[in-house]
């Protein structure tokens, strides 16, 4: 994989471009894509954001949302615009297959391929160019940097900081992780400077769920949560049965793992949920347990140190079984 740097002078013609993310795209993955987006088209390209599944309802206002195809629901549409590509931008993913079902033809696409992420342990050797950097806060810090290297400064408009400040405020927990250095605040006061409103980003991604919802985190809370007090961890699980009775959508059960974190003296949480084809599972930590390497050794996953996620094809009981055995032997680390 080449330098970022050095792909900068393949923009100077009008190009056919793709932008694609990982499957169900939470904040910092559709806000970093329609970021790019909208830089990409106010220079002369022409761009499609392709989407490998749906996306949460609280992303639904997002400016350039409603140009974003959906490859489950228009498979073939999708393959044909992605066989006239020239470039392809794959953000907020580090390896194909976290981007389900497009996984494969994303491989196959003859386009240029240009990664810019932030998870560990990119897949390199299948991209011509890009940026991995751990350091960063969120995949929308990193189309910041691009924008501006790329000599982009001065063309910043609302769209692009409403798409940008969003995915950053999302992937940092509203700025408290230690993941949000000193840059984070600069680049969130140039992006203020176009004048974008981010009180109402907050309302849009905090305030804008039904009722449902919050008698669902109350259910979870009381009736799926168990604290494993002997190694400062908390873990919740969810049915199916649980989803269907509260009509749970996707990103209703976004941020759910981090109530778990709220407990005093928790330093592990996890969550797992049934999702019908498969378990989900979403680690978060303290200090200095590292999630990311425990979901890889235990739960074909991965991601940050301190926020990765895991799956399982065994049931919800026999999963959560499995992670009561693995973490006995991580006692001293947590302890």
């Amino acid at each position: 994989m080449q330098l970022i740097s050095q792909f900068y002078p393949l923009l100077s013609q009008p190009k056919q471009i793709v932008i694609t993310m990982h499957q169900k795209p939470d904040g910092d993955a559709m806000g970093s894509t329609l970021g790019l987006y909208h830089f990409l088209r106010n220079r002369g390209h022409h761009v499609t954001v392709i989407s490998p599944t749906n996306w949460a309802d609280f992303l639904e206002w997002l400016p350039g949302i409603e140009s974003v195809i959906n490859f489950e629901g228009y498979r073939e549409k999708c393959l044909g615009i992605l066989d006239k590509a020239d470039i392809l931008f794959c953000l907020d993913f580090n390896i194909f297959h976290r981007t389900k079902h497009l996984a494969p033809f994303l491989a196959a696409a003859k386009a240029i391929k240009v990664l810019i992420d932030h998870h560990e342990q990119p897949d390199e050797p299948n991209f011509d160019y890009g940026i991995s950097d751990t350091g960063k806060s969120s995949t929308c810090e990193m189309v910041y940097d691009f924008i501006v290297e790329a000599g982009g400064r001065e063309e910043l408009t609302q769209d692009i900081a409403t798409c940008l400040y969003t995915g950053t405020m999302t992937d940092t927990g509203s700025f408290r992780f230690p993941s949000t250095k000193a840059s984070v605040h600069r680049m969130v006061a140039e992006l203020k400077e176009t004048g974008f409103d981010h009180s109402q980003v907050h309302n849009h991604i905090y305030d804008n769920f039904l009722e449902s919802r919050l008698r669902f985190i109350g259910f979870a809370l009381l009736n799926r949560m168990e604290v494993l007090y002997e190694y400062n961890t908390a873990i919740m699980y969810i049915h199916q049965a649980d989803l269907q009775k509260y009509h749970i959508k996707t990103g209703d059960t976004e941020g759910l793992v981090n109530y778990l974190l709220t407990i005093k003296g928790i330093r592990f949480g996890a969550i797992v949920i049934d999702r019908a084809e498969e378990r989900k599972w979403s680690f978060r930590s303290k200090g200095g347990f590292d999630v990311n390497q425990f979901a890889r050794n235990h739960f074909e996953g991965g991601g940050h140190a301190n926020a990765s996620g895991g799956r399982s094809s065994d049931s919800v009981e026999k999963t959560v079984e499995h992670f009561k055995q693995v973490i006995q032997e991580y006692k001293n680390q947590l302890q």
